[in-house]
């Protein structure tokens, strides 16, 4: 089942153009990372997503229905990256309010508050107040009002910030857990390492355009390079199916040619009497794919720019 389907979507301020004709689809229980570097046009769409700002044009679908933001808003959580939650008001006030405004009633809501308190040791926050928490405590008191109603999609922006890695993983389990209980999870951060750890699929933005749609998996066999790392008995030598990019005692990395096939690489050492210890295609990263797309995005335009002038 599609949770969420964005069909044509454009938000343009002045000659600015924020989001530029942006189509994607997710699933239900799908983790979805939503990249771009800064100035992509990401918070634009999240907030056209959640109902702050209204498209120029375009179709945004939810749970199979045009989204009418004043209905579906309750089911939908959302964690922006700016703190959302007011210094002054005491922490257990503050929970129980916005757990109403989401639709639960005053008993069900202190149901959920003392789960969610108990889970992430947050019992004796009751009378504290915001202005008294880090920035690490503040974070996980945000991600407890966005996901506490039980939303059917829940947007994260750069929710490991200012987290110890004890808290990081305790927030890490529980976006698994939602996923796995039916909700679907929009993921937008800056870093990779967190992406390929949890996403399922990913798009990238870039000046307000799609640069980028797939899973992890696809995506990263689609910018493959043929470059492998093979750890062997005997030092390097010369070959016509690969070239060497550089090796240590034990290990080469090499780039296969184009149209050469692995198998005929092992067989070729194989013939030479070499004992293979271990041959292992090299993936690009996330990171490496993502600052080679934006900067072919950025010299695009800029070459666009020039021509126009």
């Amino acid at each position: 089942m599609k949770v969420l389907e964005l069909h044509h979507l454009k938000k343009y301020f002045a000659t600015q153009r924020a989001v530029d004709d942006m189509s994607f689809s997710i699933d239900r229980g799908d983790i979805f990372g939503l990249l771009g570097p800064n100035g992509a046009g990401k918070t634009t769409l999240i907030r056209m997503i959640t109902g702050i700002f209204y498209p120029d044009s375009g179709d945004i679908i939810f749970k199979g229905k045009r989204f009418d933001p004043l209905n579906d808003i309750t089911r939908i959580g959302y964690m922006p990256e700016e703190r959302g939650l007011y210094k002054k008001m005491k922490i257990g006030d503050q929970v129980m309010y916005l757990a109403r405004l989401k639709g639960l009633s005053k008993q069900e809501a202190a149901k959920r508050i003392k789960i969610w308190f108990e889970r992430f040791g947050m019992e004796s926050w009751w009378n504290k107040k915001v202005e008294d928490l880090s920035k690490g405590m503040s974070q996980k008191l945000q991600f407890v009002t966005t996901v506490m109603h039980e939303p059917d999609l829940i947007i994260l922006d750069e929710p490991f910030s200012g987290l110890d890695p004890v808290n990081a993983n305790l927030i890490k389990d529980e976006i698994f857990n939602l996923s796995k209980n039916g909700s679907t999870i929009i993921f937008s951060t800056h870093r990779m390492e967190q992406v390929e750890e949890i996403c399922d699929h990913i798009v990238l933005m870039n000046t307000g355009k799609k640069i980028l749609d797939g899973t992890i998996s696809e995506v990263k066999q689609d910018f493959k390079e043929h470059i492998f790392n093979i750890t062997v008995d005997t030092p390097p030598f010369s070959s016509d199916y690969f070239q060497i990019l550089d090796h240590t005692t034990g290990n080469w990395r090499i780039k296969i040619h184009e149209n050469i096939q692995p198998n005929q690489v092992l067989n070729e050492f194989i013939q030479r009497g070499v004992q293979v210890v271990g041959f292992n295609e090299i993936l690009p990263s996330l990171n490496d794919i993502f600052i080679r797309l934006v900067e072919n995005t950025a010299t695009a335009r800029a070459f666009q720019t020039i021509n126009e002038q």
